[in-house]
């Protein structure tokens, strides 16, 4: 197998005729999948490069020849954009969608996905989408928490509009490996592509919040929600009941608890727990091996019931605080 690596952009490049060595490049990046070539052997010629954007991994493959191939809950959202070709995609028992030049398919982090029918000319744009931080693009898009994570359709429309501006950009930054002394060489170019890569799967992917997104801008929240807000964000740990919250707002306690209701979408104690919840799954996630618990995080931030903890954890992040804590 050949290997290209480029540690200055975290750009990689393989070239195999082994369907094992395929596997293994394909695993480093993306995932662990049963790789099968159904089609002539002698044809078989995987071509992958790679790019490395945090919390995205934008890639372009190829194999040659007619192949197979599936993996069990991937964890991570996918955008697959056939630039020429077509491949079949089936997701746990849903139906079965096809990958064209016009469609691009969209996975879920928690289904097994099946990839069939793939085309031996068929060559992908592949884009790997960190979880967590397309939850938190799109809470900073609606200027809220979630209350739940959004679900999306299996499809993406690259034929014109948000979805081939999208994917124009993906495939952009892809080809800036050829570029000598390229813009995504700069730190600060690097964070900001991959912020609009992130923002812009939310603007070009059909799901349960995209309505919410078109609709015009919300009018300005009102002072005394904003001074709220912002004492929460800078003391989480303190103290706050109700009446202290409406004390910092300078309004009543009803007055206040009407104001979030309209303007945030919650009561103001529930955005005090949202915010600890940010706070420990940032600190569960800094956290070095073996060096503390998740009880004694919940704990610290004001958590008692773990039971009742370890749920909100759960549905705000779609993920237990443990499997947070191993991953870090």
């Amino acid at each position: 197998m050949t290997v290209v690596p480029d540690r200055t952009a975290d750009f990689s490049s393989y070239a195999t005729r082994s369907p094992e060595e395929a596997h293994e490049a394909i695993a480093a990046h993306y995932y662990d999948m049963n790789l099968q070539v159904i089609g002539p052997t002698e044809d078989f010629a995987t071509s992958l490069s790679v790019l490395n954007l945090g919390s995205l991994t934008v890639g372009d493959i190829c194999f040659g020849t007619e192949i197979r191939c599936g993996f069990a809950e991937p964890g991570a959202y996918h955008v697959a954009v056939p630039v020429r070709g077509c491949f079949s995609v089936q997701q746990g028992r849903g139906d079965v969608v096809f990958a064209t030049e016009g469609s691009a398919v969209f996975f879920d982090p928690s289904q097994h996905i099946r990839i069939d029918a793939w085309s031996p000319d068929c060559q992908a744009l592949t884009v790997k989408i960190d979880r967590s931080a397309l939850h938190l693009a799109l809470e900073s898009l609606l200027d809220r928490p979630l209350s739940r994570p959004p679900v999306f359709g299996p499809s993406v429309d690259v034929r014109g509009g948000p979805g081939r501006s999208w994917a124009g950009l993906a495939t952009w930054a892809l080809l800036d490996k050829d570029t000598s002394l390229g813009l995504l060489r700069q730190p600060l170019i690097r964070s900001r592509i991959e912020q609009t890569l992130l923002e812009g799967v939310l603007l070009a992917a059909e799901h349960t919040h995209r309505e919410e997104l078109e609709a015009p801008a919300p009018p300005m929240r009102p002072a005394s929600v904003k001074r709220v807000m912002d004492a929460v964000q800078e003391r989480p740990a303190e103290a706050y009941d109700a009446t202290r919250l409406a004390q910092l707002a300078r309004v009543s306690v009803r007055t206040l608890q009407e104001a979030f209701r309209r303007h945030v979408g919650m009561s103001p104690m529930a955005y005090v727990y949202d915010v600890r919840l940010q706070r420990v799954r940032d600190e569960l996630r800094a956290a070095g091996p073996g060096t503390t618990t998740v009880s004694d995080v919940a704990h610290r931030w004001g958590f008692v019931h773990l039971g009742r903890f370890a749920s909100r954890y759960r549905e705000r992040f779609g993920e237990t605080p443990s499997r947070t804590l191993r991953g870090a």
